[in-house]
Order: structure tokens, then sequence, then C-alpha cells
């Protein structure tokens, strides 16, 4: 009562002015994070009367003290709330569960931008077009996209790598324009990105006339394979924009939001409009499971558009948001877009529908992700129970450790996460500090490592696990509860015990065992998670134990020593080196004629024709 007595003072005390406030815990853990225009009748109404809401109710009795930050304005403090989300990942703040995984695809700045698929979207003057709805679709309209605008496909950087190589028979097919090569102004590739990203952006029929009007000028002129090969272009846009779905006329550029909460997963459905054609729908499951209030609403949609390019002129949402809020979000998606974002209800015609077909869309996710993860849901509240966690981990973090002698030690960590392996947010750690084969000594400097990232901006590993899996007995755990209890991080970690048959027969927490031999769904699961952590360490160290070798093969040419057959495996791979010239070799740095030729002749002995 004393506390809550001190909260309701402190929160007495404020000014009735735009804000954000910071709730922590006991521990001094930031656990919410939130913004009001009247930021006295907000952080008041929190110890002020009795939540109905569990979580609301939960978050509340966790709230051992609170910091505030004032703002001049409300977009001041929406801009603030969003920045320090992303720092701090509170627990009980509603996030898009997996949005920063979904594809974009990517455009750089710079005189030759690069155009590629991403899974992260980061504040580097880039530009992101999507999220898409899977990897597939994003590659197939980045394929399109560069055979129109004859785009490079290789990794190559320009202008670092103009002139270094000779370019592909991409170039003598009429497909890549070859900076490589020279001679390509950057405003010519720019023109060709800035067509890019109109595509991109959903304006196909601009596009589609443009190249039509060429296609003409070509047959007129009697240049009948320019004329067939733009043809081809136009038929490579019409087929990608037969796959959308015509909802208004081509004039029409709208984004639509449905937040879905009615069910036991929150939901928030997104429908893009470009043209009069929806070219992208996706859902997201939303974490939080809160009814969203305005505010939540407001703050989910400014961080959907962090880094997005291709924002529309009008968002239409099914949310109970007042006018102030609208204009508020409205302000906010026009200071991004450089122009006017209107923000509405839609409550009549096209609009209407349109959010009608969204809401649908969210209903039918929810249903699908409940029936997907129905059965996962059930083992890993198993797991929970077993392992006496608090809630079931939705995010489990496994490690495991894998060295050939004193060299190439390697520390993998594999994540599950949505009732899957999720590969994107896999990391390796090469040993920098053990220099000898030492399991705990490299299990210490893996988690060290880990945690480090905690807190910070580098996607996923910002987060906190909610269970750390080791792939070995109660020394290995011993060996790392220390370092998780000195970064004052409440993380459950257990090992996973092996039998003489090399399965898993129990997991540890360092003091207790706890058997899972005869609980075949839990079983199954932890079986998964360690042959996938084995699996990607074993395969790291003997990717690294092959480079070595190659290396070493190649310092038995003369005029090779360690750091030349670094820089040559550096510029190019394994499989491509019996087939190099003298000349592409002569382009690595510290390669002369006389050694490159030497490299030729020892490949070519060996693999004679």
């Amino acid at each position: 009562m004393e506390r809550l007595s001190y909260l309701r003072k402190k929160a007495a005390s404020l000014p009735e002015t735009p804000g954000v406030y910071i709730m922590k815990n006991e521990g001094g853990a930031v656990i919410y994070v939130g913004k009001s225009k009247r930021l006295k009748m907000r952080v008041s109404s929190y110890f002020l009367q009795n939540h109905k809401h569990p979580k609301t109710a939960r978050l509340v009795s966790q709230i051992y003290d609170f910091d505030f930050f004032l703002c001049k304005t409300e977009m001041e403090a929406l801009t603030l709330e969003n920045v320090l989300i992303k720092k701090h990942l509170p627990k009980y703040n509603i996030r898009l569960k997996d949005s920063k995984s979904y594809p974009y695809i990517k455009v750089t700045s710079g005189d030759y931008p690069m155009i590629f698929v991403t899974r992260e979207r980061k504040s580097d003057g880039s530009k992101y077009f999507g999220p898409y709805q899977s990897a597939g679709s994003a590659y197939d309209a980045l394929e399109v996209i560069k055979r129109i605008f004859t785009l490079p496909t290789c990794k190559r950087s320009f202008p670092r790598d103009i002139g270094k190589e000779r370019p592909c028979i991409y170039r003598d097919m009429g497909r890549c324009i070859a900076p490589c090569a020279g001679g390509v102004a950057v405003e010519s590739y720019r023109e060709l990105i800035r067509g890019a990203e109109k595509v991109l952006g959903g304006n196909i029929q601009r596009t589609v006339a443009e190249l039509t009007e060429r296609m003409n000028e070509a047959s007129e002129a009697l240049e009948f394979e320019r004329a067939i090969d733009l043809r081809d272009k136009i038929n490579a846009l019409m087929r990608l924009r037969e796959k959308q779905h015509v909802v208004s006329d081509a004039r029409v550029s709208r984004d639509a939001f449905s937040i879905y909460t009615e069910g036991s997963v929150g939901v928030m459905a997104t429908l893009t409009v470009r043209e009069g054609a929806v070219v992208r729908k996706h859902e997201l499951i939303l974490t939080g499971g809160e009814l969203i209030g305005s505010d939540e609403a407001v703050s989910l949609i400014a961080d959907y558009y962090d880094g997005i390019e291709d924002l529309p002129r009008e968002v239409l949402v099914d949310l109970e948001l007042d006018a102030d809020d609208e204009a508020l979000l409205s302000e906010y998606l026009s200071l991004i877009a450089g122009r006017r974002v209107a923000v509405r209800r839609g409550e009549r015609g096209e609009g209407r529908a349109l959010l009608e077909l969204c809401k649908k869309n969210a209903i039918e996710a929810e249903r699908q992700y409940l029936l997907d993860g129905e059965r996962e849901d059930k083992n890993l509240a198993r797991l929970a129970s077993l392992l006496s966690l608090p809630h079931p981990p939705e995010r489990i973090e496994a490690y495991d450790i894998s060295n050939i002698g004193d060299e190439h030690i390697t520390a993998s960590m594999v994540v599950y996460s949505g009732g899957k392996m999720k590969k994107s947010d896999y990391r390796l750690f090469k040993m920098e500090t053990v220099d000898k084969r030492d399991d705990y000594a490299s299990m210490r400097e893996a988690i060290t490592r880990r945690i480090s990232h905690i807190g910070g901006e580098d996607g996923s590993l910002g987060s906190v696990p909610d269970l750390i899996l080791l792939d070995g007995g109660d020394t290995h755990v011993g060996a790392v509860l220390p370092i998780i209890k000195e970064a004052e991080l409440d993380i459950p970690v257990f090992g996973m015990v092996k039998d003489d048959f090399h399965k898993t027969r129990a997991i540890t927490d360092g003091v207790r065992e706890i058997s899972i031999a005869q609980e075949l769904g839990v079983y199954s699961l932890i079986y998964r998670i360690q042959e996938e952590a084995h699996r990607f360490a074993y395969t790291a160290s003997q990717r690294a134990k092959t480079k070595s070798l190659t290396r070493s093969t190649l310092q038995e040419i003369e005029g090779v020593g360690p750091a030349r057959a670094k820089a040559i495996l550096k510029r190019y791979k394994l499989s491509e080196l019996p087939t190099l010239t003298a000349e592409m070799l002569c382009e690595v740095q510290g390669i002369s004629k006389t050694t490159a030729e030497a490299i030729v002749k020892y490949f070519r002995d060996k693999n004679p024709i």
C-alpha cells in the first residue's frame, strides 16, 4: 500500500501535457512504455482504479516506479515512444510478432543502389518495399523487376567493383546493363532504379504504358528483336498484375488495417491497394493479448510503417480512433511520406468493403494460427509445466559447441519461435578468447556475447529469450548461470542430457534431472531443437576446416603464402578456383602475374581435361 500511495502521489504531480511514461519493476527493468496527450490523467489512471483486464492488472501489480519525458507535442511523444519501445522491448507492450522477419525488397542509397530481398528493416537511408506475404513472392517480384530494368543480379558492389572483373553472360543476353564493365553513368543507373521503385510501389500500369509506347516505336523502326524483348517485359508485368485482386479504379492508392481481438489471439491484417488492385496482403499476430485502445493502435500502425517507402495517400482503419488520434497518425505518416496521407474510418462504399475483407483475413489468420499451433502449444505448455516455468516459452534458444581438435571452435545458436525453427535468427560464434578445446569456456563466451546484445537494436538479438537450452549437463548449466545472474537477467537455463545412444533422455537445471523419456511430445520437440543446434555448429566447423585445408593447399604453390591464400579465398569461392584465369587472379591484391600463372598451372595439372 505504501508503494501504491507513492505512485499515486507521483502521478498526481505530473503536468497535463503530452509526454511518454516508462513503467519499471522492482529490479529497475522497463516493463511498459506509453504515451499520452495528457500525462497526468493517463498515468494516474493506472493507480486509481481496479482493472478488469487480467494483463493490465498484472502490469500494475509489478510497477515499482516510473520515469517520464515531457514533450512539446503529441507527434514528439509518438516518435519518442516508438524509439523507447524498440530500445527496451518491454514485456507488456503489444508488438507485431515476427514483424521484422517478414521479407521486404530493399533499395540501398548511393550512386549505384543495390536491390535485394531482406528480412531486416534498418534506419540506414535505404528504401523498403513490402512487407511481402512470403519470401517466394518477394523473390518473384524482384526477378521481374531486375529483368525489366536490366539491373544486376550478382552481388557486386558499385562503384567499388567497376572494371575488376569481366561482365557475365547476362550483358551479352541484354539482361543486365553491366555497370561492372564501366561506361554506365550514375544518372542512367539511378533512372533504372527509379523505374524499379515505381513498380515496387504498385505503379505497374504506368510502366506498362511506357514500355508499350517504346515497343510500338521499335516495331515501326523495324527493330523487331527489341520490340519482342519489350513485349516479353510487358507480359511479365501483366502476369505480376494478374496475381493482384482489383478492388477499385486505377487512381486509388490506399492501405486498410483491421485489428481483430475478439478471439484468443490478436491479429492485425493489412491490405495494400495500389492502382486499384490489392498488391499485397498479410496478417501479423499480436503479442500482448489485451484489448487494444486508441493509443496502442496508433503506435502499432506507426511501427508498421517504420522504414517503409511506398506509403499510400490514404489509410483506412476499422478502429475506434478519436479525431485527435486520426489527426496525429495522419500527421506522423505525412511526415514520413513527405506528402499528405489521410487517415479515415472507411465507413461507406469501397472503403467499407475493403475493411470488411481485411477483417475476414484477420479472422481466418487467427483460425489458421490456432489450428497450426495447437499441437505445439500443448508441447510448450507441458514443457513449461515440467520445467516449472511461469508461462510457455515463446522464444527458445539452444546452444551447441563444435570443434576439430583445438581449431575452428564454434558455438551455434538456433532459435525456436512461433512453432518452428526460425533460421533467420540463427547465429554462429567463432571463439575469440578460447584457443583450445574447452566446451565450458566456449559456452561461457558464447552466452556472454549473446546477452550483450539484449536491449540493443540488433533485430531479434535485442530480445530476451524465454528459455535457454544448452547441449550438455549439470556442469554446462553451472558454467553459464553466473553470467546470466551477473547481467541481472531472469532467463531459465537448462541442459539437454543425452544417453549412451546420443539421444536426449532428460533436462537438467544444474541440480536435478527431469526425465522426458515418457513425454513423447516434449521429447520430440527437444530432440528436434538439439539436433538442429548440433547440425548448425558441425556444418560451420566443417566449412571452416575445408576452407583451411584449401588455404593450406594453395600455400603449396610457389609464391602463395598465408596472406595471399586468404586474400584469394576472400574474393573467390572454393569451387571457382579451378576455373580462374591468370587475369582474374591478378585482380586479387598482392597476386602478381607470375604467381597467378603458377596457380592456374597447379589446378590445370591437378585436373587435366
